[in-house]
């Protein structure tokens, strides 16, 4: 192994992997450019659009700011995990798509993984507290109210699920 290399292992949307990176290698391009899951977007790259939002242990994490070695030894959740393979789209996704909550759909995966963090310690928030949640997330196209409706609606649907 090369000085300027790491050895890694972590969990990915419930799969294990271990790989060989580059020191520098930011964990957003790891996770697009070694492990295939573009559903990770990269908007502005100093973490303030949200669009790269992953969850790191269960909390949202700006991936764009983050080296892929420090992600060593802990469990991630990408956009691409919120639904089973061949499932029914997560409560949120629903939503998005029930509220027309996405335009160009850049910014939706960072909302998506912001959201189920906030969601999951928040039940029952108020459009305020949706509001103030959403603020680290970007979005150029929709004027946000239906994604505020939309995040509503997916609170109830979590409230009511199993």
């Amino acid at each position: 192994m090369q000085p300027d290399h790491h050895e890694i292992e972590l969990t990915v949307n419930g799969t294990h992997y271990r790989r060989t990176v580059e020191s520098r290698l930011l964990l957003c391009d790891f996770l697009r450019h070694e492990l295939g899951l573009a559903g990770t977007h990269v908007g502005c790259e100093h973490g303030v659009c949200g669009a790269c939002t992953i969850l790191l242990d269960g909390d949202p994490v700006r991936s764009c700011l983050m080296l892929a070695v420090q992600a060593n030894g802990h469990t991630l959740a990408t956009v691409e995990g919120l639904a089973p393979a061949g499932g029914e789209l997560h409560p949120l996704q629903q939503a998005m798509h029930a509220h027309h909550g996405l335009q160009c759909g850049y910014c939706t995966p960072g909302i998506l993984m912001t959201m189920t963090a906030y969601l999951t310690e928040h039940p029952s928030p108020s459009e305020d507290e949706v509001r103030e949640a959403l603020s680290g997330n970007l979005c150029r196209c929709t004027g946000y109210q239906n994604i505020v409706d939309a995040m509503m609606d997916a609170a109830a649907r979590m409230r009511e699920a199993p």
